[in-house]
């Protein structure tokens, strides 16, 4: 890598041990493994100097040791079973309740393990009662046993996969040494692409705005994009607190609660959910599946025959969308493009922004990250965390001045964007004479204006009953 840019500097100084640098060539140590950003970043922290250096012998190693890979699975087997010995594993296990059996049973899917293989100790369940069921990443102590009626693999201890404590107060005082235009490159730096390769701030802001969901509950988006501009990454690669669905039949047991199995769905167990490649997902019953979507979307609440529950995740549903010669779209009716099960305007008026993911540049070079960036597995814990803090919202309530005739649902939303926006870009502010007002309309209720304003349009393209216009939200004098 060439001398540190100023921005470089700054990250190190400011963020030492949660910051990492991340140049091409430290990461070909794991070409060919199957790993997520949040595992690469640690790993890469774990076995580096205070001047970036990577020691990729100790990180194979590790690796060969701890996160065994699809190809080795049978001799870890096969060692289970022989040696008797317990071994401990860094992976992603995924644990379902057998009712008929009154157990819990449990896959590695990246190992090739199956359901009928393993079974969950009790006793760690009740140590651990996030093992109840759904898929978690975490080191697992595995052991064989010989029982008089089954032979089978059993987790007899677990740790979770959590490898920074998250002090809140320090990223925002961290955060005071960046002005807002280096903010925005650490964010985008963080979420693994060089913000160099960007034409200008407003484009950088539809970019980062693809983080809403993962701070602010309960907050619907929809994506539609060219294919090639890094939409799918994001969602599959930076945090352990999503769940992407990428094609295929999605039922409402899955999605919301099985009552066969007594389980709850993806949808209580995420921060969020992506529907990747929506063009391609079916609904097991598509008028069950709306109205339990309608039902969740306006209110976080589902019923499911007599089981009634509640979540704070939310949906972002991610497309293809057909571009003209001047890369604009073809149908200017964007929802058009999105799956036939999804065509019902009064569904469409719960999700809350629109991403034009159309006027991002496509995956190139130059839009590798190349610079010190802060940790993916520390960036998305603070992500978390940020999710819970009200503090923001009640920033947001007290500087917006909202028409007392305005339509709930788009207030509802432009509140719900401004306020992921002011936890992203401004989080270090404490009440509302902490923001500069300027900044905030500018950063904050502009582009939330723009993004619930696109769904606002299509909404009256589809259906005349709907208005264009937004009510007239502005910032309080």
């Amino acid at each position: 890598m060439n001398e540190l840019s100023n921005l470089d500097k700054k990250i190190k100084e400011v963020f030492p041990n949660e910051s990492l640098l991340k140049i091409k060539g430290n990461y070909s140590v794991f070409s060919g493994k199957n790993l997520p950003s949040f595992i690469k970043d640690w790993l890469i922290k774990k076995f580096s100097d205070e001047e970036g250096k990577v020691y990729k012998e100790e990180i194979i190693e590790f690796i060969d040791s701890h996160i065994p890979q699809k190809e080795s699975a049978q001799k870890l087997k096969g060692t289970l079973m022989l040696n008797k010995e317990r071994i401990d594993i860094l992976t992603r296990v995924i644990i379902e309740p057998d009712i008929k059996n009154g157990i819990f049973r449990f896959s590695i899917p990246d190992l090739g393990f199956k359901y009928n293989e393993g079974k969950v100790m009790e006793e760690i369940i009740e140590k651990h009662p996030e093992l109840k069921g759904g898929e978690i990443w975490g080191v697992f102590t595995l052991r064989y046993i010989m029982e008089e009626n089954e032979n089978f693999i059993a987790i007899v201890d677990y740790k979770p996969f959590k490898p920074y404590e998250i002090d809140l107060e320090y990223y925002k005082e961290g955060r005071k040494e960046f002005d807002i235009e280096e903010w925005v490159d650490l964010l985008i730096r963080s979420m693994e692409y060089n913000p160099n390769g960007f034409d200008s701030l407003e484009q950088k802001l539809q970019f980062i705005s693809r983080l809403h969901v993962f701070v602010e509950p309960r907050l619907n988006m929809i994506e539609l994009a060219p294919k090639g501009t890094g939409k799918s990454y994001i969602f599959n690669n930076l945090s352990k607190y999503g769940w992407c669905v990428s094609g295929g039949k999605v039922t409402r047991a899955k999605m919301f609660y099985d009552m066969s199995k007594n389980l709850p769905g993806y949808i209580t167990r995420y921060d969020f959910v992506a529907f990747d490649e929506v063009q391609t997902i079916e609904f097991s019953n598509d008028e069950e599946m709306r109205a339990a979507l309608k039902s969740y979307l306006e209110n976080g609440k589902f019923t499911v025959g007599n089981y009634h529950g509640e979540s704070t995740a939310g949906f972002i549903l991610l497309g293809n969308i057909q571009l003209d010669k001047n890369l604009n779209p073809i149908n200017m009716v964007y929802f058009r493009e999105l799956p036939e099960s999804f065509h019902e305007s009064a569904l469409f008026d719960r999700f809350h922004g629109f991403i034009e993911g159309w006027r991002l540049p496509r995956i190139r070079e130059d839009l590798k990250i190349n610079g010190y960036a802060l940790n993916v597995e520390y960036f998305t814990e603070i992500l978390h965390s940020l999710r819970d803090r009200s503090e923001y919202s009640s920033i947001v309530d007290d500087i917006l001045e909202i028409p007392p005739k305005a339509d709930t649902r788009d207030t509802t939303a432009i509140k719900k964007l401004a306020t992921a926006y002011l936890k992203l870009l401004f989080p270090h502010v404490k009440d509302v004479d902490d923001i500069n007002r300027e900044e905030f309309e500018i950063f904050c209720l502009k582009p939330a204006l723009e993004k619930r304003g696109i769904i606002r349009r299509q909404l009256h393209l589809m259906d005349p009953e709907y208005k264009e216009e937004l009510p007239d939200i502005r910032i309080r004098l």
